[in-house]
């Protein structure tokens, strides 16, 4: 007669189970130790993968099925279109980023009472400058110094932070051939690491399912979606500083790209300013033009080209997109930009699958009781 299956003990299978979560503990420390050096080239190799995996899959099959060529050349690829826009752009912002500090220290060092930054000439600032003088003893060439000063820092940050976030995206060159090199095993083995991934999960299989389908339209609609479009933005952000013959356009326009991910001001805080300035400068036509650039074809972009990119894809809540941006460049740096927003609406996504799946077992047990 065969025997029952032996039950382990409640006290045994507490004390595996806690050895069991000990040992991954552990171990988890152990492997974020040995990749947290390159974990920048890291979480970059396994997002360009993720983005060119289903191009992978058609190249493979044109290709007879040998995987290796197709990610190969994908490779090689990456580097191609990378590398090459990425050092001219790097060159030509940071010696625009040399030009716009050196006008800023130019304008402090001549500024005057009498020109056209004097507010002592506009009546109701007038008042104004009146009551800081008498109440807190704040005089006109203090203000001016304050404001001065306070630009060319404020400047000097965004330019530092603008040039870490899209400049700096792949880092060293040691960063970058690392990049390259993982990218050639995720690209090749990418289908069978996330289906490893998909049975480690202790989850029905239509959920699984739902949530990776989740998880691929999210970031895809980052990218094309904010991504694609904030860059489309600051692009042509660019375009209209040059055209106006105003200082540093490639500097603005990153910086306009980087706004353009904020959920209000967006561009105009960048265009917006611009047209001001050209006003003051008694250029009235290009300070129009500017308001007409910036007000109908920037924004038509992201009115128009956004939901266009992201048709048929999850879309992002802005919510979401401010908080995973801002905190994702914190903590991952460039990578952050889209990861930030990704693991947000994962986040999200867990959470809605664990009220939907509590919300079908209620219906199922009214069902049964019924």
């Amino acid at each position: 007669m065969t025997q029952p299956p032996r039950v382990a003990p409640v006290k045994d299978r507490f004390y595996a189970r806690t050895f069991a979560l000990v040992t991954c503990l552990v171990l988890g420390l152990a492997l974020f130790k040995i990749v947290q050096p390159f974990l920048g080239p890291l979480l970059w190799a396994i997002f360009i993968a993720f983005l060119l995996y289903p191009l992978h899959v058609r190249l493979a099959a044109r290709l007879r099925g040998k995987p290796q060529w197709s990610a190969a050349l994908l490779t090689v690829l990456t580097f191609v279109v990378i590398i090459g826009p990425l050092t001219a752009l790097s060159a030509a912002f940071a010696a625009q980023v040399g030009d716009l500090l050196q006008i800023v220290q130019d304008k402090v060092a001549g500024q005057t009472t009498g020109n056209v930054l004097n507010l002592a000439n506009v009546p109701w600032v007038r008042q104004g400058l009146d009551w800081l003088n008498n109440t807190l003893d704040i005089d006109l060439a203090q203000l001016q110094s304050w404001i001065t000063q306070a630009s060319k820092e404020t400047l000097q940050s965004l330019a530092s932070l603008t040039g870490k976030a899209f400049i700096g995206a792949i880092g060293t060159v040691v960063g970058f051939v690392l990049m390259e090199f993982m990218l050639f095993f995720f690209i090749r083995d990418g289908g069978e690491m996330i289906q490893t991934a998909r049975e480690l999960i202790p989850m029905a299989e239509t959920h699984k399912a739902k949530l990776f389908d989740h998880l691929a339209a999210v970031t895809r609609a980052m990218v094309y979606g904010t991504g694609l479009t904030a860059l489309i933005q600051g692009v042509l952000v660019g375009i209209a500083f040059l055209l106006a013959s105003l200082p540093s356009p490639i500097v603005f326009g990153v910086i306009a790209a980087l706004f353009a991910l904020l959920p209000f001001g967006g561009t105009g805080l960048v265009w917006g300013p611009a047209a001001i300035v050209l006003a003051a400068q008694g250029r009235w036509g290009w300070a129009i033009f500017m308001l007409i650039w910036g007000a109908i074809l920037v924004s038509l972009v992201d009115n128009v080209v956004r939901p266009m990119l992201v048709s048929g894809r999850a879309n992002v809540g802005t919510l979401t997109v401010f908080i995973g941006v801002l905190g994702g460049l914190a903590a991952f740096g460039a990578i952050g930009l889209f990861l930030g927003p990704v693991v947000l609406a994962l986040i999200i996504a867990l959470v809605r699958f664990r009220l939907e799946m509590r919300r079908a077992e209620v219906a199922a047990k009214a069902l049964s009781a019924e």
